[in-house]
């Protein structure tokens, strides 16, 4: 879209606006037409080069935007008047606390959505499956309202595209954050009065994914979705949160601004989760594939049933649902639940489940070559996700693990890996202590075949040198993907690129 096609807001006309990590995923881009649309000075900066940004800078184009790329400058903080903080920045850069030192106001591309958007908001969050999630959750309400918006953590900002933007009124209004306030405008009340719009959300929803980065600076506005999901809880991204506490913390903040009048769906199964009962403002609706929940959904005698005050309702067959592995029915259990709560009926409900066909990069058959089925699950970065792919399949299994430390432990995956795995092709920074935990884990009568690779194509070699036809070749990394790679997309691209090289 040309620049001259959008209406520029007197409030945000010449100021100086930072966008503190372009990233290369679409919020920092998101955020910088936002406001160079209404006429803002707006600089763009992040730590990494051009060549690593090429995509993100050619979604830019023709936006006039100036580029500081492979640093960050004094001079783009102090001198702006509002930073727009990117998920990847953390609490203890010093950018960051110079912009708090100065007083200049903060934000992020998340919160500018929560504050702009007058449409329903559902959020997804959780250690593991909230993308999958998300996917199905937001294509059961497209079936019944095309208009549906799915974006958020899964690459896709929403921020150009919702309706009721409120151009003109100077927002992100309450959203100034903890640095400041932007032309006078009052910070965020500590009443909380700031997450109130004072008009009821109207219209298609939008289905938004929520990482805990992104959770963790909604305390900034004091939003929280109308609806969450939130699938389950184990430690990660403890490099950027530092402790476990601390990751859960941010991820409560998808129910802790909520309304009496909201709702969350909980994993009843989760230890952690069953605790969250008690300060929820609003309505708890469960999930389980343990028994029966008050309000929610559970598995009874091959059915998915839900439960509510009027009694239970049968919504759909567990086979419906044609993807591996019964994380994959966890996945299911809390998308049905979240969609009965908004009045999905059930035969949209199955028809949809039934076309359901996965997401890029979770378990992703790509090809099947002399007997061995070949699977990307580039997006698995912890080691709680890769467990669960390894449980997926009754067939031995041949994994790819290892990437960037984000400083989780290994133990219990080693022991997964010892009891399912015929071996295990180890990559990445974190090579070496994947099999320092395997050692520990022990070895039973068979024990795994230990081999090291240097780039992610040789590693599909050597996989396809040690599987078995009927075996499952599956790259299921357990870390994030930076050490090699750009993203977990293009992991998981290179990862096809090398099975496809086989044939």
């Amino acid at each position: 879209m040309k620049p001259g096609g959008l209406r520029v807001s007197r409030e945000f006309k010449g100021k100086r606006v930072t966008v503190l990590g372009l990233g290369v995923l679409s919020g920092g881009a998101a955020s910088t037409r936002y406001f160079a649309a209404r006429g803002a000075d707006v600089t763009v900066t992040d730590l990494l080069p051009a060549e690593a940004l090429r995509k993100s800078i050619a979604a830019l184009d023709p936006w006039p935007v100036r580029y500081v790329l492979g640093e960050h400058r004094e001079e783009d903080i102090t001198g702006a008047d509002l930073v727009v903080v990117g998920p990847a920045v953390r609490d203890d850069s010093p950018f960051l606390q110079l912009a708090r030192d100065r007083g200049v106001a903060l934000t992020t591309e998340i919160n500018l959505v929560f504050e702009t958007c007058r449409r329903p908001v559902i959020g997804i969050t959780g250690s593991n499956g909230k993308t999958t999630t998300t996917r199905l959750l937001g294509a059961l309400h497209q079936a019944v309202d095309p208009d549906t918006l799915v974006g958020g953590n899964i690459g896709r900002a929403v921020l150009n595209e919702i309706e009721g933007d409120r151009t003109g009124t100077g927002e992100p209004g309450g959203g100034a954050g903890p640095g400041g306030t932007v032309d006078g405008q009052d910070e965020a009340a500590e009443s909380g009065e700031a997450a109130e719009s004072g008009e009821a959300a109207a219209g298609s929803p939008v289905v938004l994914e929520l990482s805990s980065f992104q959770l963790h600076r909604l305390a900034w506005i004091r939003r929280s979705p109308g609806l969450a999901v939130v699938t389950n809880l184990s430690p990660n991204h403890l490099d950027w949160h530092g402790t476990f506490d601390a990751y859960e913390q941010a991820k409560r903040h998808i129910v802790h601004y909520q309304s009496p009048e909201d709702a969350v769906v909980l994993n009843a199964d989760d230890e952690r989760l069953r605790k969250w009962a008690a300060f929820c403002p609003g309505r708890v609706a469960w999930f389980s594939m343990e028994g029966p929940v008050e309000t929610g959904c559970h598995v009874r005698d091959g059915q998915v049933v839900f439960r509510d005050s009027s009694g239970e309702h049968a919504i759909c067959p567990v086979d419906a649902l044609r993807l591996p592995g019964p994380h994959n029915l966890v996945n299911l259990l809390a998308a049905v639940t979240a969609a009965c709560l908004g009045g999905i009926p059930p035969s949209v409900i199955r028809s949809t489940v039934e076309a359901f066909r996965g997401v890029e990069h979770r378990l992703e058959e790509v090809a099947v070559i002399d007997g061995v089925r070949y699977y990307n699950d580039s997006a698995c970065t912890t080691p709680a996700s890769t467990v669960t792919a390894l449980r997926a399949f009754d067939a031995p299994v041949v994994l790819i693990a290892g990437g960037y430390d984000k400083g989780t432990a290994f133990d219990d995956m080693a022991k997964e890996i010892v009891r399912r795995a015929r071996a295990a092709v180890l990559i990445g920074t974190t090579a070496d202590a994947i099999e320092t935990a395997i050692g520990k884990a022990g070895a039973d009568a068979h024990p795994p075949v230990i081999v090291r690779a240097e780039m992610l194509n040789d590693a599909v070699r050597q996989s396809a040198r040690l599987a078995r036809p009927g075996d499952v070749v599956v790259l299921s990394p357990a870390c994030a993907s930076y050490d090699m790679f750009t993203n977990f997309e293009e992991r998981g691209q290179r990862f096809r690129e090398a099975v496809a090289a086989l044939k």
